[in-house]
Order: structure tokens, then C-alpha cells, then sequence
């Protein structure tokens, strides 16, 4: 494997070989890499864990029903009360971790004024789950 040689008779042509040593060298530096550093991506602690069976406790939230009469008469469960005892009783619900959801009632009669400063109350305590209880229309 002569790359030159000082004979003038002989013209410098291109030289037609590949020299494999420096690859052969590359690849064997890979080799060794990655024999290095595999067993270091697999390392786990091989634990036996026990095996239970447990199911969540979900606390379900209370329910208060707040129903409103023709006359503007609140009712707390149907309990009567006005409505300053009615915003304590939410004030006191909205302190609760689970927040209870209110079931609104209210006669098709009563002043829309009686609805809102229900809302308003309820939103002032910190109740945001208030629905709406209605019945459904006949045919």
C-alpha cells in the first residue's frame, strides 16, 4: 500500500483505495460507548410491592333546598326564615370545604326581586352550584 513512490516514470495518478483504519477506529470507540452507558438506562430497583385493593371515598356534597313562596317567604329545607337568616345560613355553607349544591324553588308568582337577592346572596357566600327546580309541562 504505497501512496508514493520516487519513480518519476510513473505518473501521480488519483489514489482508488479508502483507508478503513481511522473508521474501524470510530466504530469501535461507539462500540464501547454504548456498551458503557446501556445497562446504565435500564437500572431500576426491583421491589415487591403489596397488593391491595382499596376504592375512593368521595365525599358527596349536601343539598339544600331553598324554596321561595308566592308571598317572597323563604324556606331553608322547609324551615321558614327571612332572608338575613337566610344569608347567614349561606355565609356558614360557603365556609364548608364540600360546598353543598342549592336547589332553588320558586313559585311562578313571586317577584323576580326575591329570586335575585337570593342569588345574590348565595353568590356572596361563595355558592356557585345553584340550580333551578321546576316541574315539567304537562300535555
Amino acid at each position: 500500500m504505497a501512496f508514493a513512490s520516487f519513480d518519476n516514470k510513473r505518473s501521480a495518478g488519483p489514489v482508488a483505495e479508502i483507508n478503513m483504519v481511522p473508521l474501524i477506529d470510530v466504530m469501535l470507540v461507539l462500540l464501547v460507548i454504548f456498551i458503557v452507558t446501556a445497562p446504565l438506562l435500564s437500572h431500576s430497583v426491583k421491589l415487591d410491592l403489596p397488593k391491595v385493593s382499596s376504592t375512593l371515598n368521595q365525599a358527596v356534597p349536601d343539598k339544600v333546598e331553598l324554596a321561595i313562596d308566592a308571598t317572597g317567604q323563604r324556606f331553608w329545607n322547609g324551615e321558614a326564615l327571612n332572608r338575613a337568616e337566610a344569608a347567614a345560613r349561606f355565609a356558614a355553607e360557603g365556609l364548608k370545604p364540600q360546598q353543598p349544591e342549592v336547589h332553588l324553588r320558586a313559585d311562578q308568582a313571586v317577584p323576580y326581586r326575591y329570586v335575585a337577592e337570593t342569588l345574590a346572596d348565595a353568590s356572596k357566600a361563595g355558592l356557585s352550584k345553584v340550580g333551578f327546580v321546576s316541574e315539567p309541562e304537562r300535555p
